[in-house]
This record gives structure tokens, C-alpha cells and sequence, in this order.
């Protein structure tokens, strides 16, 4: 199967992901430390990587702008962690994690990330070395849905081209992240064709949770409804 690289300071979660993985048939190499890590990605060119956040030495954040700017972020990254936002979604993805999965993960979020990670092309290498900036998306609607869909547990998809829309940012965080989140599940809505249950499913809500956010979030449910 593949070769899998685990990366977390928590022995517990490693011997955990290891023993899952294992049991799917791939091959773990384990990390406590970026330290570790970066050796382990030097010896092994794992196929997929699994990096907590959280690390004692260098967070994961850093390591993953580290590996961009230096042309070694050729595998999938899943990025961790149990205290992670939109915000903290919407930056790793920036940088180049296909996914977030939020702590405690489930076993069932934690192999469907990882198959949908093994099936993704290689990310492109487009940074020069010594450059930890990552590249402009190409709007910032495309960027906030591809970290969004990525702390349900799910990998960002190609969305092709997307109408351009822009949020103000000089107004209170409620206000939007609220707006965020209606551009959210809208755009949910138009890809499933108004269906509640297939979008319940992509975004990991239950279904009555779902109606209640979009009605109060002032979605117009009839729009993309199927005739």
C-alpha cells in the first residue's frame, strides 16, 4: 500500500494513527518532533503525511512553509489538531495541506482523508527556495471554501473558476465570519443541486443542524432546490 509518515508529540495518538494504519495494510514511520520528521521525510519520501499542529519545537505550520520553500513538499499533507479553527484551516491550506482533521478523529474521517489524500496528484512546487510566502489564490472565496471543507475532514477538490467575491474585513468578526459562512453553504447548495442531504454529508453536519444554521444564516433554501 503506501508509505505513511505520522507526525505528533502525543505518544498515544501516534501508537493510535500507526495501529489503524496498519491494520489498512500501509507502512507508518513515526515522528515525535519536527526534527524527526524532517529526517523520516529525507530517508522515507513518504507517500502521504499526517502532521499535528500543536509540537513542543516547531509547530506544523512552520514545517509545512519549511517544506514549500524548499521544494520538499512533493506527498499530501493532512494537517491535526485538537484546537483548530477556520482560521487555523484556512492557513494550512494556504500553505499546502490538503486537509484538516480536528482531534479526537474519527476512524472513519481519518481513512476517508487519508484515501483521499493517496489519490491526489503531487501539490505543485511553484516557491522558491527561501520563500515562506505562500502563492496567491486564486480568490479568496476558492481558498475559504478549501479551508472550511478541510476542518469537516474532508479534501479541498478542484474548483475550477469561481465568480470573483471579496468579504470586508472591517467590521466585527461575527458579522464575517457569518458572511463566510452563508458563501459557504451556498456554494454547497449549487454544487448538490439544493439537495440537504448530499450537502449534510459533505460538510459532516447533522441534517436538522444544517436546516437550522442555513435559516439562520438567512440561506435562501428554494434557490437551488431540484425540481
Amino acid at each position: 500500500m503506501a508509505n505513511i509518515l505520522v507526525v505528533d508529540d502525543e505518544l498515544g495518538i501516534r501508537a493510535l494513527l500507526s495501529e489503524i494504519l496498519a491494520d489498512e495494510g500501509h507502512s507508518v514511520e513515526l515522528a515525535e518532533d519536527a526534527a524527526q520528521a524532517r529526517a523520516c521525510r529525507q530517508r522515507q519520501q513518504p507517500d502521504l503525511v499526517l502532521l499535528d499542529i500543536w509540537m513542543p519545537d516547531v509547530d506544523g505550520i512552520t514545517l509545512l512553509k519549511e517544506w514549500g520553500a524548499t521544494a520538499q513538499l512533493t506527498m499530501p499533507v493532512i494537517m491535526m489538531s485538537g484546537h483548530g479553527t477556520i482560521d487555523t484551516a484556512v492557513e494550512a491550506t494556504k500553505f499546502g495541506a490538503m486537509a484538516f482533521l480536528e482531534k479526537p478523529i474519527t476512524l472513519q474521517k481519518l481513512l476517508r482523508a487519508v484515501e483521499q489524500g493517496l489519490a491526489r496528484p503531487a501539490p505543485r512546487l511553484a516557491r522558491p527556495p527561501g520563500s515562506l510566502q505562500p502563492e496567491p489564490a486564486a480568490s479568496f472565496v476558492d481558498g475559504a471554501n478549501a479551508g472550511a471543507a478541510a476542518t469537516m475532514g474532508y479534501a479541498p477538490q478542484p474548483l475550477g473558476p469561481l465568480p470573483e467575491q471579496s468579504f470586508a474585513l472591517d467590521r466585527p468578526l461575527r458579522e464575517a465570519r457569518d458572511a463566510f459562512e452563508k458563501s459557504y453553504f451556498e456554494f454547497h447548495l449549487a454544487r448538490e443541486n439544493g439537495s440537504m442531504t448530499r450537502v449534510a454529508e459533505k460538510t459532516g453536519l447533522e441534517r436538522t443542524h444544517l436546516y437550522r444554521k442555513l435559516k439562520q444564516l438567512g440561506v435562501d433554501l428554494t434557490r437551488n432546490k431540484r425540481g
